[in-house]
């Protein structure tokens, strides 16, 4: 497995970080984790090197940190690294914070975290941030051993990232980039940003929530055109390890071979070269001509009050848009059947427009406009 050295640490990091977001899913159990297959893929990840893994409190309808607890367990606590978040969006006191820090050490049966972060930061959240001494308490954690690597994740504007930067002094900070997002999302400023002040690196979404894995046919025609025998997902993979502030690359996998794909990648890694880099402007090309929405199925934007399932109605919109299925005819009837099977009471139609989800999606994606889009679309399709 590639490594990064952090800092001053001796014990260097896999480069490939194991993101507790996407857990395998027990069907039909309410979002419940498959334990069973999700601690498989956990020890196949150690097995094979990656000793960095992320949750936090919200993930998994609050399941993702107890997992973690549970299924590093059976390891030695010196032989991995363990990185959590403060849910800012929770904190309405002081007290919150000290809190839902202690009921994070117990979930995750530790008694320090080696990476910790503020979780999701943005305008609202600094001000918290700033009204609740949330810094200053964690900071706090830091100095008793409780913390020993204090940073935050982010997704809005490189101006306001700036200002975070110099306002309080951070280990390392977590940023959503990839391929996509370098122009789309001002990743690239951030990546700057950070690397001009001198911290660290953890990349988020590096394959945008699956979406990078698939992409449309003209696409993935480039990329096995190339390189036959790369994956598609590993594209994205090297396109985000290859940058040098980056110590870590998370990877939120769903399936053990989803994990074996990413691995292979890792342990026999090569940066990117300037013919892989062209190769890959072709195919972004080729994807945005799709015209597809950014959604990376994060579901901050759920439970959606009206019963939409978001993230599903967009998957189902995105598989049409991209084409899975050549024969334009058909890509209709699939469209038709998979928005059936979603159900009437998820479908996009029943949106009130009340902007709540919009105001939580980290893409920062107009949901009720493409709601609107959407249902007006399903409902000519279906004529």
């Amino acid at each position: 497995m590639e490594t990064r050295r952090y800092k001053n640490r001796i014990e260097p990091i896999s480069l490939l970080g194991f993101g507790c977001m996407r857990l395998p899913l027990i069907e039909n159990e309410n979002n419940a984790i498959d334990k069973e297959k999700a601690q498989e893929m956990v020890d196949y990840a150690i097995a094979h090197g990656i000793n960095y893994f992320d949750t936090a409190y919200m993930y998994h309808e609050g399941q993702s940190e107890s997992f973690a607890g549970e299924a590093l367990s059976k390891y030695p606590r010196n032989s991995f690294n363990l990185a959590t978040k403060m849910p800012v969006v929770f904190v309405s006191s002081e007290e919150d914070v000290e809190r839902i820090f202690q009921e994070q050490l117990k979930k995750c049966r530790t008694d320090y975290f080696d990476f910790y972060l503020l979780h999701n930061m943005n305008e609202a959240h600094l001000q918290k941030v700033e009204f609740f001494k949330i810094y200053e308490i964690i900071k706090e954690k830091q100095r008793q051993g409780k913390i020993r690597h204090l940073g935050f994740s982010f997704h809005d504007k490189p101006e306001l990232l700036a200002k975070i930067v110099k306002k309080y002094e951070w280990d390392f900070a977590q940023i959503q980039l990839n391929y996509m997002d370098w122009e789309l999302q001002n990743a690239d400023l951030q990546y700057r940003i950070l690397k001009d002040n001198g911290i660290p690196v953890v990349v988020m979404e590096p394959v945008r929530g699956g979406s990078l894995a698939t992409l449309c046919d003209k696409s993935v025609e480039i990329f096995k055109k190339e390189k036959p025998e790369a994956s598609i997902a590993s594209w994205a993979l090297r396109y985000a390890a290859s940058l040098p502030e980056v110590f870590v690359v998370l990877s939120g996998m769903s399936t053990i071979d989803q994990l074996k794909d990413n691995v292979q990648t890792m342990e026999h890694f090569k940066p990117l070269d300037k013919r892989e880099y062209a190769v890959i402007e072709q195919a972004l090309a080729a994807y945005r001509s799709s015209a597809v929405i950014p959604c990376t199925a994060c579901r901050y934007c759920m439970d959606c009050p009206a019963g939409i399932d978001i993230p599903r109605v967009f998957a189902i919109y995105n598989n049409y848009l991209t084409g899975k299925v050549n024969k334009r005819s058909m890509n209709d009837f699939v469209f038709e059947i998979e928005y059936r099977i979603l159900g009437e009471e998820k479908q996009a139609h029943h949106c009130a427009q009340c902007n709540q989800c919009a105001e939580h999606c980290p893409q920062h994606i107009e949901i009720p406009q493409w709601m609107d889009t959407i249902s007006n679309f399903a409902g000519k399709s279906s004529k």
